[in-house]
């Protein structure tokens, strides 16, 4: 089996996030896609307000619901505490030791790969796919770039230009937000109030 994961804090998930998946599950030749739940998101601690990850997670099943091949998964969640992706590796590695584990990343994350948690466990566990949008800055496989050591392949997809910051900001201020997040996710947004401005 050859299975993806693609982890994020999903604050709240859009359609950028699912045209990677989906496309990279066609690229690369993947079995299903796994859309990891970070609990807590160790880059986002202490810098913002993450909304609760029962709610987040709520939102990447409603969006995955219909898209054939994406699963979301709550293993960060049940895990509780901070998310690293080597622990998420890890206990993949352990559910499915037959599976080939490929992680999705955006270009725009591989210069901050070696900050990450024993990262030498992931270099060693998975194969990276790179996800590159046109006009913005690219990551090529090769050479002594920022990939040197790893295992990896990179996918082009559409440009996107989507900000979850905006999106959060739509959904507080009533503005739309059709055609940028699944209306399976908007449902739920609206149905739990989520991103609305305290008074």
């Amino acid at each position: 089996m050859r299975l993806g994961i693609l982890g994020g804090t999903f604050d709240p998930i859009h359609v950028g996030h699912l045209v990677a998946a989906v496309n990279a599950r066609h690229s690369v030749g993947l079995d299903r896609v796994l859309l990891v739940v970070a609990n807590e998101p160790w880059q986002k601690v202490g810098s913002r307000a993450v909304t609760p990850a029962l709610d987040r997670l709520a939102l990447v099943e409603a969006a995955v619901a219909s898209c054939e091949g994406l699963e979301a998964s709550a293993l960060e969640v049940e895990r509780g505490g901070v998310s690293y992706t080597v622990d998420t590796v890890d206990e993949l590695r352990g559910e499915h030791p037959e599976a080939e584990l490929f992680l999705l990343v955006g270009a725009d994350v591989v210069g901050g790969l070696d900050t990450w948690e024993r990262v030498e466990r992931v270099r060693e566990a998975v194969t990276l796919v790179v996800v590159n949008r046109p006009g913005a800055a690219t990551v090529q496989v090769g050479g002594d770039g920022p990939l040197t050591g790893w295992r990896a392949v990179t996918i082009e997809i559409p440009a996107l230009e989507i900000s979850s910051t905006d999106l959060r900001d739509r959904a507080a201020t009533g503005r739309p937000l059709d055609f940028l997040i699944p209306t399976e996710a908007i449902r739920v947004i609206r149905e739990r109030g989520l991103y609305a401005v305290e008074r």
